[in-house]
C-alpha cells in the first residue's frame, strides 16, 4: 500500500477530516495495517472518478521522475485512437472487439491481450461508474509496450459491467503503459479529466474526434499554465 492519509488528502485536494469520514462510510477503498491506514493509488482514483471527487489538477505539472510530465492523456490517446460503433452484448464480447479495434505494437498478439484484460476483470470490475470503465492490465510490465496508449472506445450499445452505481457502460477507456509508475500517473490525469464538466459532455454526444483532442489538449495546457 503506497499512500498515507497526508497523500490522499494531497492527490484529492481534501482535508484529513474529509478522509476518516470517507473511511467510515462503505465502498471507500483503504487497508489497515499495523493500525495505521493505508490506500491503493490505484483504487483511490477510480473512486474519485466513479464519485466525481475531483483530483488535484497540480499533478499536470508537479515534478516527476523518468520525466513523467512528458506522458499525457492527448498524447496516449492519439496513440491508442478513438473508435465508434464497438459492438458487444457482454463484457467479454466488447472488450475482444476493442483489442480488435487497437493500434498495438509489432509482434503483440491480439487474443494474449484479450486474455489479460479479462483476467483483470475477473479479480473486479474496471468500471468506474456514470457508464465508463478503464480496461488495463493488473501488471503493465507483462505487456512490453514501449509507449502508453489510450484508446477511446464508444459502444455500440450499453454492456453491463458490474459497476457499483449498476449503470450500464457506454464508454471503455483502455489503457496499456510500459510500467505501473506510467500506469498510475495517466490513471491521475484520465481521472481529472473525467471528472471535467467539458470531457463528459463530449463523450455523452459521442463528439468527434478533432473536438475530443482539442478539448483534452487544451485543458492541458490550461492546467499546466495555471
Amino acid at each position: 500500500m503506497e499512500m498515507k492519509v497526508k497523500d490522499v488528502t494531497a492527490l484529492l485536494n481534501v482535508s484529513e477530516k474529509s478522509i476518516y469520514r470517507w473511511i467510515k462510510s462503505d465502498g471507500f477503498p483503504y487497508y489497515r495495517i499495523n493500525g495505521q491506514y493505508r490506500f491503493s493509488k490505484a483504487e483511490i482514483l477510480e473512486w474519485a472518478t466513479e464519485n466525481k471527487i475531483n483530483v488535484t489538477p497540480q499533478l499536470m505539472h508537479d515534478p516527476a521522475p523518468e520525466n513523467m510530465s512528458s506522458y499525457t492523456v492527448s498524447n496516449a490517446l492519439k496513440n491508442g485512437g478513438i473508435h465508434y460503433h464497438v459492438e458487444g452484448k457482454t463484457k467479454e464480447e466488447v472488450v475482444y472487439n476493442t483489442v480488435q479495434y487497437m493500434q498495438l505494437p509489432d509482434g503483440m498478439d491480439r487474443e494474449t491481450l484479450y486474455q489479460f484484460l479479462i483476467a483483470r476483470e475477473k479479480m473486479g470490475t474496471t468500471a468506474v461508474g456514470k457508464g465508463i470503465a478503464i480496461p488495463h492490465v493488473r501488471n503493465p510490465v507483462v505487456l512490453h509496450v514501449d509507449k502508453p496508449s489510450i484508446a477511446l472506445c464508444f459502444l455500440d450499445e450499453p454492456v453491463d459491467f458490474d459497476a457499483m452505481d449498476k449503470e450500464p457502460v457506454k464508454i471503455l477507456f483502455t489503457l496499456l503503459t510500459p510500467s505501473i509508475q506510467i500506469h498510475l500517473h495517466l490513471l491521475s490525469l484520465l481521472a481529472y479529466m473525467l471528472n471535467h464538466e467539458k470531457v463528459r459532455d463530449l463523450l455523452e454526444k459521442c463528439a468527434k474526434r478533432e473536438e475530443i483532442f482539442k478539448t483534452i489538449k487544451e485543458i492541458e495546457l490550461s492546467a499546466i499554465s495555471g
